[in-house]
C-alpha cells in the first residue's frame, strides 16, 4: 500500500490556483486586501485542482500511543493519562472535540499503540502496532516493519474517510513522551541539535527539560537513524501514533486533498513523509507555530508558514481545528464573493 500511495504523488500543475487568484483579483476588494486567507484560498485550489474548492467535510485524526521513554521521567504526567486522554475525547470533553465541533469537522480517534486499558467505546477505532513502543534511549522504538504497519494503518484511515466524502483532513495525536519522540526524530531529519529542538513538553520544568535533552541524545547515539530515510527514523525514535499521522498525509497527497497540519509532533510526522516522498510537502497546510522550539526547525524544513501564532502547544489536533475554520473562510469567500462587475461596483481607476 505505502508504495502505491508513493508512486500516485505529484506536484500539483498550479492551473487551479492561477484560477483562484484571476478570481481572487476580480473580487469585490482591494487588490491583496484579504491578506493571508487569498493565499489560503488559492492554495486550498492548487492542492485540490479544483476552483473554487469546497470544504464540506473536514475529518480530524486523533491518534494515540504510548512511548517506552516515558520510564525515562522525561513527562510530567503519568503514562496512564493516554489512556484516560482516549476515554476523554470519546466522551467529547477534550479541547480537541470543542473546536472540532465550532468547525462543523469529524473527529476520528484510533488507538495506534496505547499501553493502558482502554473501554469498548463504539466509536473508537483500534489499529493498535503494539503495547507502546520501545525505549528510544535504550534501543529502537520500533521495528521497521512495525513503522510500515502503522503508516499504512494510518494511511487506510485516511482513504476510507475520503472514500466516504472527506475532502479536507487534518492531524492531531496523543501519546505521554511524545514530544521527547518528536524532538528525535527532527533532530535526525534536519539534522539540529537536541538542545535547540527540545522543548517543556507537558509542562516539565528547566530541569526535567535539561534532563529530557540529555534522554534524546542518547536516543540519537544509541539509534543512529538515517535522517534521509523517513521511514528509519519513524522506526528508530518515532511511535506509532506518528507513523501513523505520516500515513495520513501521505494519503491526502495521493488523493490531492488538502493536510492540515497541527503543531510540533504532527509536524514531525509529516517532515518523515515529506523524506518518503517530496512531493507530498505540496499538500500540507500549517495551522499554527508552536510555542516546542522544534516546531521551527520543521516548519523551515517543509517550508511552511504558519496561519496562526497563538503559544498553542497541547496538542490532539486543536491547532488543526482552527486551521480548518481558516480554510472554510477562504474557500467561502472564493466561492460567495461577488466580483466587480457582477456587483455593479465600480473598479479601481486606472
Amino acid at each position: 500500500m505505502l508504495q502505491k500511495l508513493l508512486d500516485a504523488i505529484e506536484a500539483p500543475d498550479g492551473a487551479a490556483g492561477r484560477k483562484a487568484q484571476a478570481r481572487l483579483d476580480g473580487l469585490t476588494k482591494p487588490l491583496g486586501s484579504l491578506g493571508r486567507l487569498e493565499e489560503l484560498a488559492r492554495r486550498l485550489a492548487e492542492i485540490t485542482g479544483v476552483c473554487p474548492p469546497a470544504i464540506r467535510r473536514p475529518v480530524i485524526f486523533t491518534f494515540a500511543a504510548d512511548h517506552g521513554v516515558a520510564a525515562e521521567g522525561v513527562s510530567a504526567y503519568p503514562q496512564i493519562v493516554t489512556a484516560q486522554m482516549v476515554e476523554n475525547f470519546l466522551a467529547g470533553g477534550a479541547a480537541v472535540n470543542v473546536l472540532a465541533r465550532q468547525v462543523g469537522a469529524q473527529v476520528v480517534v484510533a488507538d495506534l499503540g496505547v499501553a493502558g486499558p482502554l473501554g469498548g467505546h463504539p466509536a473508537l477505532v483500534s489499529r493498535r502496532i503494539g503495547p507502546g513502543t520501545g525505549n528510544i534511549a535504550r534501543g529502537p522504538a520500533m521495528t521497521r516493519e512495525q513503522a510500515l504497519a502503522a503508516i499504512e494503518a494510518g494511511a487506510a484511515l485516511a482513504v476510507a474517510e475520503m472514500e466516504a466524502g472527506a475532502d479536507l483532513l487534518a492531524t492531531g495525536e496523543m501519546g505521554i513522551a511524545n514530544t521527547t519522540a518528536a524532538s528525535a526524530m527532527v533532530a535526525a531529519l534536519t539534522g539540529a541539535r537536541a538542545e535547540d529542538v527540545t522543548g517543556l513538553g507537558a509542562g516539565l520544568d528547566a530541569e526535567g527539560r535539561r534532563h529530557k535533552v540529555a534522554v534524546v541524545e542518547r536516543a540519537l547515539t544509541v539509534n543512529r537513524p538515517d535522517g534521509a530515510d523517513g521511514l528509519d527514523v519513524l522506526a528508530r525514535v518515532g511511535g506509532f501514533e506518528i507513523a501513523g499521522l505520516a500515513g495520513v498525509v501521505l494519503a491526502g497527497a495521493a488523493r490531492r486533498v488538502p493536510v492540515v497540519l497541527d503543531g510540533f509532533i504532527a509536524g514531525a510526522a509529516a517532515l518523515a513523509a515529506v523524506r518518503m516522498k517530496p512531493a507530498a510537502r505540496h499538500c500540507l497546510i500549517a495551522s499554527h507555530r508552536s510555542v516546542e522550539p522544534g516546531h521551527r526547525y520543521v516548519l523551515d524544513a517543509l517550508g511552511l508558514r504558519p496561519y496562526l501564532d497563538l503559544g498553542l502547544r497541547l496538542g490532539e489536533g486543536t491547532g488543526a481545528a482552527l486551521g480548518i475554520g481558516l480554510a472554510r473562510a477562504a474557500a467561502a469567500l472564493l466561492a460567495e464573493m461577488a466580483t466587480f462587475k457582477s456587483a455593479g461596483v465600480s473598479e479601481r481607476a486606472p
